[in-house]
């Protein structure tokens, strides 16, 4: 271990992958652990944060299983609570968990809307709202959101993601907001912006479809979890103490690069 996270208590929502491979909060939870930080491991599924904090234990790594929706309020305060009760404190908190989908604005139902919202947006606000007076008695803290390029610049897509999009746009707002009103407490709010990652969660599009997907960045190479573990490391650490209401793109230059078309 570096040390980079020595004596710091983490939160990860949506910390296992969903299936084989390293997803970004496997890769988070993993590289925070190795930095020398105590990790809370929330997830719905009990069993994949299970086998996660045997691997992070296996390598002399401290973390902790939290099983639970964080969309409901109840679920985040407790999530805090743990986090408190087993380590004695908070100070990282990564808002990582998201799903996609819903279509274009014509095909979006209402209640698949409202779900991407519950989970993408709200569950951030909720999680966030638990962790603020835990890190005020820890003297200050780091919030890392993860958003996407989807939440950036427009979107694409054979099948449409109008509400995945505007959830993600709406936590660059929120990112702002709590940067703002926190910077007092010692507390900073930084976002992530991942690009064309290649996790277990996008294994369903096929070699082709992720192949075209490494093409399409300039850079020229598929970005994986480890990319955005490394982002959170630093946003995370002392390193960033400066550094509050930003946006990180880890993308391969995709947001603020065009390559030519040829």
């Amino acid at each position: 271990m570096a040390g980079r996270l020595d004596g710091k208590v983490a939160i990860v929502t949506g910390a296992a992958s969903r299936g084989e491979g390293v997803g970004n909060g496997k890769a988070m939870a993993v590289l925070f652990a190795r930095e020398g930080a105590k990790v809370i491991l929330v997830n719905r599924s009990a069993e994949r944060a299970e086998a996660l904090a045997k691997e992070i234990a296996d390598e002399s790594g401290t973390a902790s299983v939290f099983a639970g929706d964080v969309a409901q309020a109840e679920t985040a305060d407790a999530m805090v609570a743990a986090a408190e009760d087993r380590y004695g404190r908070l100070d990282i908190l990564v808002n990582n968990v998201g799903i996609g989908g819903g279509g274009t604005v014509e095909a979006v139902t209402e209640d698949k809307w409202d779900e991407i919202m519950s989970i993408n947006l709200k569950s951030t606000m909720l999680a966030t709202r638990a962790s603020v007076p835990a890190m005020k008695r820890a003297g200050g803290g780091s919030i890392i959101n993860i958003s996407s390029i989807a939440g950036a610049r427009g979107l694409i897509s054979d099948v449409g993601a109008a509400a995945y999009a505007t959830s993600k746009a709406g936590m660059h707002g929120f990112t702002y907001s709590v940067a703002a009103d926190f910077a007092a407490d010692g507390i900073r709010c930084n976002c992530l912006i991942v690009g064309s990652v290649d996790t277990p969660m996008v294994a369903y599009l096929g070699d082709e479809a992720r192949e075209r997907r490494a093409t399409m960045v300039p850079l020229g190479t598929r970005g994986t979890g480890w990319d955005i573990g490394w982002g959170a490391v630093y946003l995370a650490s002392d390193e960033s103490r400066w550094v509050t209401g930003a946006f990180l793109p880890i993308d391969g230059g995709l947001i603020g690069l065009r390559p030519w078309p040829r």
